[in-house]
């Protein structure tokens, strides 16, 4: 569906149309309420339920045909680009699609951005070939031919691991998955699992996928090409005794965890809690009519992101009462992302394998030499433009915090690139 001009009044408004946000979609709507859903990808599903050909997960069918069912209204490929205060409500939202730019004013705003991957730079890592893990999986689930090409896969977090399942599954050769976190932190986030036997067996079984090729407490140094090849140094050990290993392949896909999506957040005045938007028990963030749930409050998988749908979308209808016996559910849940932050904690090391020379800012083309000198993001964006670009520091921003300690603290419209003719 198209996005329209003009002003556009709904009940509920949710942003993201992944997990979380279908999930507090359905049960709002289910409710009798009008229910609108804004996603900037061309299909609902959002990154997890990315389904592509060969379809996606039993669970994203059901959800997927309940959401059809429920009423609401899906827009796709659809981006918010501003936010503005309205007297008496939540603000209203500035969006942009093909046919142009749209108002939309709601009653009830629920914040389900999920998050993004966190890209660390070291030497190499903007070449040809080097891509991505999330964004390998995503181009895979949409048709990309992986038969028979090496591929080396580095970074932290479960993600990794997901990611060397589904390239085994479509033919690939996976060559090494390398998780920084080293094994003893693994084993005792093992162990504490116990209790998500689902997980434990998820684990297992993709253990069991990938073969022999999980190194623990390695990262990569660097990349270079030689030829057709991509060359991966990776390296592992005690700090200053580090052993590495040079190892060929067609493609280096590589991810440091995943960043939660608050820009939209930051913009409305929500207040930020360990990267993640801060709600209470009922998602509730601190600016009223504003709801938020799923990854974008701290990331924990699907099943959190569902139960926390859940209870936006039962808040969202009035019924908050009945969100109730959820709320043990989404305990048990966000338990769990705890400990998926404790084990898989980034190294110190990784914050200085960037030299002089390489790129932070892809956008602007700024060099981490370049940003040593100054004490701030603010500073070193007044005297680099770094953050500047087309990504509005999405992806050099949680660089910089990782190698600087810098928090980006200023979000701008637009929030997403949209033609001036469409802002006029």
């Amino acid at each position: 569906m198209a996005e329209r001009r003009g002003r556009v009044v709904t009940d509920v408004l949710v942003i993201g149309g992944g997990p979380a946000g279908i999930a507090a979609a359905c049960t709002a709507a289910e409710a009798g309420l009008r229910v609108d859903v804004i996603d900037d990808n061309p299909t609902a599903g959002g990154q997890i339920w990315r389904g592509g050909p060969g379809g996606g997960a039993p669970a994203a069918t059901a959800w997927l045909a309940r959401l059809a069912r429920s009423g609401a209204s899906l827009h796709r490929a659809t981006t918010v680009i501003d936010v503005m205060p309205q007297e008496g409500g939540p603000p209203a939202i500035a969006t942009h699609a093909a046919a142009g730019v749209g108002v939309w004013q709601a009653r009830t705003i629920v914040l389900a951005t999920g998050t993004r991957e966190r890209f660390l730079p070291f030497p190499g890592w903007t070449l040809p070939g080097v891509v991505g893990a999330g964004g390998l999986q995503a181009l895979v689930k949409q048709g990309l031919d992986v038969r028979g090409r090496r591929i080396v896969i580095a970074g932290t977090g479960p993600l990794l691991l997901a990611v060397a399942e589904l390239l085994v599954e479509r033919g690939a050769t996976v060559m090494a998955v390398a998780e920084q976190a080293g094994l003893l932190r693994l084993v005792r986030g093992a162990a504490a699992i116990i209790g998500h036997p689902a997980k434990l067996m998820q684990a297992a079984r993709i253990r069991r996928a990938i073969g022999p090729v999980l190194r623990t407490g390695t990262f990569p140094l660097a990349v270079r090409r030689e030829g057709n090849a991509v060359v991966v140094t990776l390296a592992s050990g005690p700090s200053g005794r580090e052993r590495r290993d040079d190892i060929p392949c067609d493609l280096f896909a590589c991810g440091f965890g995943l960043v939660p999506n608050v820009e939209i957040a930051r913009a409305l005045g929500c207040e930020l809690h360990a990267g993640g938007i801060a709600v209470d028990g009922f998602g509730a963030t601190t600016v009223s009519g504003v709801l938020a749930a799923g990854e974008c409050t701290g990331v924990g998988g699907v099943d959190k992101a569902l139960v926390e749908g859940r209870i936006a979308g039962l808040v969202a209808a009035g019924r908050r009462d009945q969100a109730g016996p959820l709320l043990r559910e989404q305990c048990r849940w966000r338990r769990f992302a705890a400990l998926l932050d404790r084990t898989f904690v980034l190294d110190r090391r990784l914050a200085h394998l960037a030299a002089s020379d390489t790129v932070v800012c892809r956008c602007e083309d700024v060099a981490a030499g370049r940003l040593a000198c100054h004490r701030s993001w603010r500073e070193a964006k007044l005297m680099t433009r770094i953050g500047m670009g087309p990504c509005q520091g999405r992806v050099c921003g949680p660089a910089a915090e990782t190698l600087f300690g810098w928090s980006p603290d200023d979000v701008r419209p637009p929030f997403s690139p949209t033609p001036l003719g469409h802002l006029g």
